[in-house]
């Protein structure tokens, strides 16, 4: 599943605060292609600040928000386990001085990537040389 979004205008609503487009869970939900039911356990597991409210009562989620949300699409989609994730996010509330434990967490996290990727490619030259195998007429 790919997160690229591309941040559109949405359609006028009532903003936030600050004048900050705001977009509807529905309008999230089209574009990053996460379930209604993920972001609001997202909220709820603390991934994701609880997005500000309508007068009526309707999350409204801002662009900052959708940003946040394709970077945690990248994260699942390496693999960083939840756990990590909440641990990142809640870093990056307490403030700017837990840059160094977020950089560690990420440095530790492209580490087990890259060997997952050295994994794969070493599966995938195995499975090559099968294919290979049964090309030329044999088999095994």
């Amino acid at each position: 599943m790919s997160l690229a979004i591309a941040v559109e205008p949405p359609e006028p609503d009532d903003g936030g605060p600050d004048d900050t487009p705001r977009y509807t869970i529905g309008e999230v939900v089209a574009r990053t292609g996460l379930t209604a039911h993920t972001l609001r356990w997202y909220e709820r597991i603390g991934l994701l600040e609880h997005p500000a409210r309508s007068h009526s009562g309707q999350r409204r989620f801002s662009d900052r928000d959708l940003i946040w949300l394709d970077f945690l699409g990248k994260l699942r989609l390496t693999a960083m386990p939840v756990a990590d994730m909440v641990r990142y996010a809640d870093l990056r509330r307490e403030g700017e001085h837990t840059a160094a434990a977020r950089q560690q967490l990420l440095i530790a996290h492209r580490d087990e990537v890259r060997q997952r990727i050295a994994d794969l490619q070493a599966t995938l030259l195995i499975i090559d040389h099968k294919i290979d195998f049964y090309a030329e007429g044999q088999q095994t």
